[in-house]
């Protein structure tokens, strides 16, 4: 019953937050979704023995979010993503040149400081941007469809499922389950995606929808690795049945840029 709780409670925020909020409050959720993730991940990084620069390395993710949003800002304090990014990458590399002691793992450890930019900040600022620059409807299908076909790998792997999809990282998952995913994905955005994105033809909907689960996928399998390597079950015990917020986004994660980058070109 928690879980389910937790879980609708959730859901509820989420999507008030995509349909409700102004640009400014929409972006400052944003903005606390990547500082927890980013802790999480700082939280995993030290456990798997790579501890990293967490303040430098959020600082980063979050003005990467930023760089996104210059309808939110209203040109305030606003940068383009490329100056970002590249100010971002040298200071946490100065920063981990700085708290080097002559560990063996340097370019390990340089290389996790720099990920939660690329893995978190990147795609939350994705995001942000299909909010900004196609609307609330264009994100919430995005969502709407990562967890249409999560819900519908589940309960397809859990019925019918026989042959694991990736044993050794998530023993749980299975190829009918994914199957099941890439149905259910290709259905949504052929269907809602006519109301929400209608400048898209179906053919590009039904792949695109295809696309955005198998990303999906690979996302919720990268963040079980990162779990595994630091020998944990969950990113955190933030939300009561759920987890932590990388349990939550990690589909998202992968699918978001590609979601822009598709909606950018269209």
């Amino acid at each position: 019953m928690t879980r389910v709780l937790s879980g609708a409670a959730l859901l509820l925020l989420m999507v008030a937050a995509v349909w409700l909020a102004p640009p400014i409050v929409f972006l400052v959720v944003a903005e606390l979704l990547v500082l927890l993730a980013c802790r999480e991940f700082g939280a995993l990084a030290t456990a798997s023995g790579l501890p990293i620069p967490v303040a430098v390395s959020t600082t980063g993710a979050m003005l990467t979010v930023a760089s996104f949003a210059p309808i939110a800002l209203r040109a305030l304090f606003w940068a383009p993503v490329d100056t970002v990014l590249m100010t971002a990458m040298v200071a946490v590399g100065s920063v981990s040149l700085i708290r080097w002691r002559g560990e063996r793992d340097a370019i390990a450890q340089a290389g996790a400081a720099v990920l939660p930019i690329l893995y978190i900040g990147l795609p939350v600022g994705a995001m942000v941007a299909v909010r900004e620059m196609w609307g609330r409807e264009a994100l919430l299908l995005l969502m709407v469809a990562v967890a249409v076909s999560d819900t519908a790998q589940y309960y397809t792997g859990r019925r019918l499922g026989r042959q694991p999809l990736a044993p050794s990282i998530s023993p749980k998952k299975t190829r009918e389950g994914a199957v099941g995913g890439f149905v259910a994905g290709a259905l949504v955005l052929v269907a809602v995606g006519a109301f929400w994105l209608p400048q898209a033809p179906w053919g590009l909907r039904a792949l695109l929808g295809s696309t955005l689960v198998a990303l999906g996928i690979a996302g919720d399998l990268f963040e079980s690795m990162l779990k595994r390597s630091a020998g944990v079950k969950d990113s955190s015990a933030l939300i009561p049945g759920h987890g932590g917020v990388l349990d939550r986004i990690d589909a998202l994660l992968f699918a978001a840029p590609i979601y822009y980058v598709v909606l950018k070109n269209l």
